[in-house]
């Protein structure tokens, strides 16, 4: 039976800036299954990206209370929150955050540099190449990162995101540095992850991208204004799935 993965209930962001107070996420509450496709959408400065920081243990909310497979992440320590953002969580940027001068598999590997669960070198090996196998990069994987294209650098990120096994997968704008067949080709990948089981949380602007999902968290001026269940909506209208 599935479960909440994550809870987000009543959680505000705010900054103090020489006594201007902003609120960039506002009484946001809501709920997201294991499983579950997720677009948070909405315009530069909606609050969107603070929201996934937030729920990617990359930042604190001020008020409200967040639950991570059940648990208070109010309660975790500073190593327990490492340890998720390692182990249970993987991130996509739009930036991609690869090494330069390191190969496709040294990019990969890194976050098996830093597990906790202690592979061996051949087991780490192992899991490198099937998360390039399943982005289509395993013919890749002895090029250095600044020999592909934005394309294959943000499969290779996503194949990065993979490598722990994670519990969730953030993407943030991962179409955002791409042209539209590469794009069009990272959330085929995505929606692929998706539909064999890994919950997905896309950040973005673009209506387009955001059809991708299952489900559209619509935000505006840090709250949530529209919660739509697009698989349903298709079913309705008698649409097909997007390919």
């Amino acid at each position: 039976m599935s479960s909440f993965l994550i809870r987000a209930e009543n959680i505000y962001k705010i900054y103090n800036n020489e006594g201007i107070e902003t609120r960039a996420v506002q009484g946001v509450s809501f709920n997201i299954t294991e499983g579950e496709f997720v677009a948070i959408m909405g315009p530069s400065g909606s609050g969107k990206s603070t929201l996934m920081q937030i729920l990617g243990f990359l930042d604190y909310q001020t008020k409200g209370r967040y639950l991570f497979e059940g648990k208070n992440t109010k309660n975790f320590s500073a190593d327990e929150l490492a340890k998720i953002r390692n182990e249970e969580v993987g991130f996509v940027f739009q930036t991609f955050n690869l090494l330069p001068r390191a190969t496709v598999f040294e990019n990969v590997e890194l976050p098996l540099l830093y597990d906790t669960r202690k592979s061996n070198k051949e087991e780490n090996s192992q899991k490198v190449k099937k998360a390039l196998r399943e982005v289509g990069m395993d013919h890749r994987i002895n090029h250095f990162s600044n020999q592909l294209s934005g394309g294959e650098r943000q499969r290779v990120a996503i194949a990065r995101a993979l490598v722990n096994s994670p519990a969730v997968v953030f993407a943030d704008e991962p179409t955002g540095n791409l042209d539209s067949k590469s794009g069009i080709q990272v959330m085929k990948i995505l929606q692929d992850l998706n539909n064999e089981g890994k919950t997905i949380i896309l950040v973005t602007h673009e209506g387009y991208t955001a059809q991708h999902a299952k489900r559209i968290l619509q935000v505006t001026d840090g709250k949530i204004v529209k919660d739509e269940n697009i698989t349903a909506r298709r079913m309705a209208d008698g649409e097909e799935e997007l390919k």
